[in-house]
């Protein structure tokens, strides 16, 4: 047993979503979305490092000591999975390790809307789900390829830094590559992906141009590609998307963009009023045509109406999702004003005067 296991213990009895360790400053762990302090001593710098080392993999501590920097997943056998990042800091050396589930949630246990169940059944194209980091895009992303995985008899690659979720094949064929550890980057893996017959490719992170360029390549030469991006909401991530590439090649990427997109996720997480834990509001964007000639045409800005008067597509505005979780008492109605976007619409449900400079 590692030293450090007594701490995931804690998360696990708590329900902790996180675990910071940090030299000088006791162990922490975030639970329903706040950080609570654990009853243990300060870590000094050494000893947590060495604490730290005896679960790092030898290649990435030496990553580690080169960069600063460094992310790779470790696993309790049977129990968890956690997503480990070490960074140095100040005082010394620090880490934060994200749970991982060991079991992959339901698209009907999320309470995700059907559209993502036709998401996961497109033949081509690109789907992206988008939020601020902690917002539950891997979760959403894992159940929607748990559903793919049940009902396609189709070959799954996954591309992760590190490997989230772990599905073992039903009727589908997965196979997961971890970035550092089975191939050297996500723009490698992506370029190798197109000669290993893959039907559906999930990118864990497009961070980069030649990442984005291979996964619109990807999602218009016949295969549904998966991704993430971390934007608030869905015109902004496809203005995202264009803004990566250079001013000479937007032109050509809104076309591109505006026939291969197929659907967007944005979500915001709230803390739940009506019992412990949290919950998701998923603005959802169905790329139809008149949606792909906005994109093409460079008027994006239009797309939060067309998403408003387009419900019976499967689109959701924010707003919308937001306050059926706050009339469902789910929620508080202070985050909902403060994670809407019309905050006049959640004023009334507010118990004090908003300040001028919040509306």
């Amino acid at each position: 047993m590692a030293k450090i296991d007594i701490y995931f213990d804690a998360m696990l009895e708590n329900g902790a979503s996180d675990l910071h360790l940090s030299s000088d400053n006791s162990p922490i762990i975030r639970i329903h979305g706040e950080l609570v302090s654990l009853d243990a001593p300060p870590l000094q710098h050494e000893s947590l490092k060495e604490i730290l080392s005896e679960i790092c993999p030898k290649d990435k501590m030496e990553h580690f000591e080169q960069t600063g920097d460094v992310d790779f997943g470790y696993e309790l056998p049977g129990r968890a999975r956690f997503r480990a990042n070490f960074f140095n800091q100040k005082n010394g050396i620090a880490a934060v390790f994200r749970t991982i589930p060991t079991r992959v949630l339901t698209t009907d246990e999320l309470g995700l809307p059907d559209i993502c169940k036709k998401f996961a059944k497109l033949t081509k194209g690109l789907v992206l789900v988008t939020g601020p980091t902690g917002s539950g895009k891997s979760t959403t992303l894992a159940a929607i390829i748990d559903y793919a995985n049940k009902v396609r008899p189709d070959h799954i690659l996954t591309i992760e830094d590190p490997i989230e979720f772990v599905h073992q094949s039903v009727k589908a064929l997965i196979n997961h590559r971890e970035v550092g550890l089975h191939t050297k980057s996500f723009a490698s893996a992506l370029r190798g992906a197109l000669r290993e017959d893959p039907d559906i490719i999930l990118v864990g992170e497009m961070r980069d141009l030649e990442t984005i360029t291979l996964a619109l390549e990807a999602a218009a030469t016949g295969h549904l590609v998966f991704g993430t991006l971390h934007t608030p909401s869905a015109a902004k991530t496809i203005d995202r998307i264009i803004d990566v590439f250079p001013a000479s090649q937007q032109n050509q990427i809104r076309t591109t963009l505006s026939e291969s997109i197929k659907g967007v996720i944005a979500q915001n997480l709230f803390k739940r009023v009506d019992k412990p834990g949290r919950i998701a509001a998923l603005e959802i964007l169905v790329v139809d045509t008149p949606i792909a000639n906005m994109i093409r045409e460079e008027k994006t800005y239009q797309i939060p109406g067309m998403i408003e008067i387009g419900r019976k597509k499967g689109n959701v505005p924010l707003d919308a999702a937001i306050m059926e979780l706050l009339e469902a008492g789910r929620i508080g109605a202070d985050e909902a004003f403060e994670k809407c976007i019309d905050k006049k619409k959640f004023v009334p449900f507010l118990m004090r005067e908003p300040e001028p400079w919040e509306l």
